[in-house]
């Protein structure tokens, strides 16, 4: 992901209840450097004119806290551009994202987590083959997280 990219991401604004996704105008640089440290796996998504549509990450920083990720599966995180969700082309960014997670990654199973609340986005990944396997509370707040699998 590039700094103006990274940049692009952190200043989206989600309406309630998606806008748990803000980030905080104060951490914003601390954002903007998770997005840049290559250890946090992300990634932009852009469409065929080159405009930024979502981003993704693989790995840790997929991961809420209070979840069981002790089984082995490459975890992914993924941001939609505010004004394109709820549009129906989640599926064809996921497909997207899976598709690379597996050329890059060479993952024996794919996971993600999702806040319960998030029906668009979890039924999303259903259709794409993940099935629910936990359902958890956020360490620091309560709220309710699922995660989902899937084999390669």
């Amino acid at each position: 992901m590039s700094e103006a990219n990274a940049r692009a991401v952190a200043s989206w604004r989600y309406q309630p209840p998606y806008d748990l996704y803000n980030s905080s105008a104060k951490d914003t640089e601390q954002v903007v450097q998770g997005f840049l440290d290559p250890e946090n796996a992300y990634y932009s998504i852009t469409d065929e004119n080159g405009d930024l549509v979502a981003y993704c990450c693989f790995g840790p920083d997929a991961q809420v806290p209070g979840g069981d990720y002790r089984l082995s599966a490459l975890d992914i995180g993924l941001g939609v551009r505010p004004e394109l969700t709820g549009l129906g082309r989640g599926r064809r960014v996921v497909r997207a994202v899976l598709e690379f997670a597996r050329r890059t990654f060479a993952p024996v199973a794919l996971r993600v987590t999702v806040a319960q609340f998030n029906r668009r986005a979890l039924r999303v990944w259903e259709k794409a083959g993940f099935r629910r396997v936990q359902a958890f509370h956020r360490e620091h707040d309560g709220m309710a997280f699922a995660v989902l699998t899937r084999d390669k």
